[in-house]
């Protein structure tokens, strides 16, 4: 009897990318052969969508070129734009964004050129797209306009501006581009592996992130960052009451978001730099109380069951303290990851070959028909 298919397909190659890769054993990401640690801090996020989309770290002439394309393409088209009022509180973010993000391909210009070219120009427009469609959804759901976007801002600055309604410090931009950076790519994720077996088909690309963003949904991928936000906000008593409450959750069977991951066995490298950017921000707002109680959390874990936080857990710390509501942090996710899935779907257009796995059958053999009336 032949081996049984690892459960997940776990160690499993499902096919061979340029763009990101895993050392799981020392905890490295790499972006096309850039160690995340080298980069993290260090370019733009829209340097981050040049090298994954179009091969390498922009020049000078490059940087401008694709911040102009950005800047040009925030447009979302009448189609997403009579959607909103109708899926704005009807559903979570992720159910109404999944369906405007499916709605921007009506009235994409290069929606029917299958050309790499012109998969190219709706990749960045995807980008562009994406922050805007968050915004306008907290917008239209909280009764507000959204300001205009700042000249002067990326889009990390720009989507701060437009979700809160106020200017972000420098600092606070900063901090956010970089968050973009780290949450861009990461090899074959389910939600890029479910991209990539729709592109595979020849589909379109936003048929293909369409199904992404499905993906992302889920709380054991994009969602558990949402549930570790609300983890910390359910513990009463602060700090002091984190020991006391992990202990009870993992006596108890339950499992703690934000911990452990199917590739690191170690730290995971994104969780490093969230950690130093989640005490940061709780120095410059004054408020530290949901880093303390994540350092709690993260200490206790350790010592009692050997894991170490995934990029999830210090991601909510950060992303509270930017003020982005809860629920949308996924769909903040899926800004940052929208230039690593496209990036995907660019790269199984180029040398495609349908994704068609084998299964192993485990039911029954040998059934034979019988006449309902001897049932």
């Amino acid at each position: 009897m032949a081996d049984k298919p690892p459960r997940g397909l776990a160690d499993v190659v499902a096919a061979s990318t340029a763009l990101s890769d895993i050392d799981g054993q020392q905890g490295r990401l790499f972006y096309r052969g850039y160690d995340i640690h080298d980069i993290a801090g260090r370019i733009s996020f829209e340097e981050c969508v040049h090298l994954l989309q179009r091969g390498s770290l922009p020049t000078t002439q490059e940087f401008e070129g694709i911040v102009d394309e950005l800047a040009g393409d925030r447009d979302l088209g009448p189609t997403a734009e009579s959607l909103l009022p109708y899926v704005v509180g009807s559903g979570t973010p992720m159910e109404a964004l999944r369906t405007l993000v499916s709605a921007l391909s009506v009235d994409d210009p290069d929606a029917s050129d299958p050309s790499l070219e012109a998969d190219r120009r709706k990749a960045t427009r995807l980008v562009a797209q994406m922050p805007v469609l968050v915004a306008r959804y907290e917008a239209e759901r909280s009764g507000r306009s959204v300001p205009d976007p700042d000249p002067g801002l990326g889009i990390a600055g720009n989507f701060l501006l437009q979700i809160s309604g106020k200017q972000p410090s420098p600092r606070e931009a900063e901090i956010f581009d970089e968050c973009l950076v780290l949450h861009a790519d990461h090899t074959m994720n389910a939600s890029t592996f479910t991209a990539r077996v729709i592109a595979a088909t020849l589909s379109d690309i936003h048929s293909a992130i369409t199904g992404a963003m499905g993906a992302l949904r889920g709380p054991l991928h994009g969602g558990a960052n949402e549930a570790v936000m609300k983890t910390l906000q359910s513990i009463e008593g602060g700090p002091e009451a984190v020991d006391g409450f992990v202990r009870a959750e993992l006596e108890g069977g339950h499992k703690l978001m934000g911990f452990g991951h199917r590739v690191y066995k170690t730290e995971d490298p994104r969780a490093t730099h969230l950690r130093r950017m989640s005490e940061e921000l709780a120095e410059i707002s004054g408020d530290s109380r949901f880093y303390e109680m994540s350092r709690r959390m993260e200490q206790t874990v350790l010592e009692t069951k050997g894991l170490y936080p995934n990029v999830d857990f210090f991601a909510a710390s950060v992303y509270h303290s930017l003020g982005i509501p809860t629920d949308l942090f996924t769909p903040v996710f899926a800004i940052s990851r929208m230039s690593g899935w496209t990036a995907h779907v660019i790269e199984q257009h180029e040398d495609n070959r349908l994704i068609r796995p084998d299964s192993e059958y485990t039911g029954p053999r040998d059934q034979r028909w019988v006449a309902i009336e001897e049932r």
